[in-house]
């Protein structure tokens, strides 16, 4: 019999929420490429997407039955409340593309006040946060990685 655990808890919330995170960037990538939206760092997306698939499917195979570090979910909290201020402030703008559409002015408002990427920050922050909740330290170290970034040349084009 297989036994799940709170970490399995955890992990529907993160997978569900993915889900939909997909779909609304469906629905606004329609958006913004029917206004004259442009994609950088393309090349970058089946890498990004392949590792942080293989991420989300590594954890429900290795932590599906584990207990949840309360100290390390607080902190995966914190960033869920960034990842929604993050999609709250771009609204019809968020995608998992980078698709600038020529004459729309930056974003500065929000998160965007302080950082040029605060998705960025919030997710390479879950991607560690996550593991360490399920007790999964060298699964942290080894998935925050090097991380590549192609929407710095979008930025400046925007600007």
């Amino acid at each position: 019999m297989i036994e799940f655990g709170w970490g399995a808890a955890l992990l529907t919330f993160l997978t569900l929420q993915r889900i939909a995170e997909l779909w609304w960037a469906r629905q606004n990538e329609r958006r913004l490429f029917a206004a004259g939206g442009v994609e950088y760092g393309r090349s970058h997306l089946v890498l990004i997407v392949l590792v942080h698939a293989a991420w989300l499917i590594g954890m429900w195979a290795l932590a599906y039955d584990r207990p949840v570090e309360p100290l390390f979910l607080v902190i995966v909290v914190l960033f869920q409340i960034g990842r929604f201020w993050v999609l709250g402030t771009l609204g019809r703008r968020w995608t998992i593309r980078i698709i600038v559409v020529r004459g729309e002015k930056l974003v500065t408002r929000g998160p965007y006040r302080w950082l040029c990427h605060p998705n960025y920050v919030v997710v390479t922050g879950e991607i560690a946060a996550v593991p360490l909740a399920l007790g999964l330290p060298l699964y942290a170290l080894a998935a925050i990685g090097p991380r590549v970034h192609p929407s710095k040349a979008a930025v400046h084009v925007s600007r």
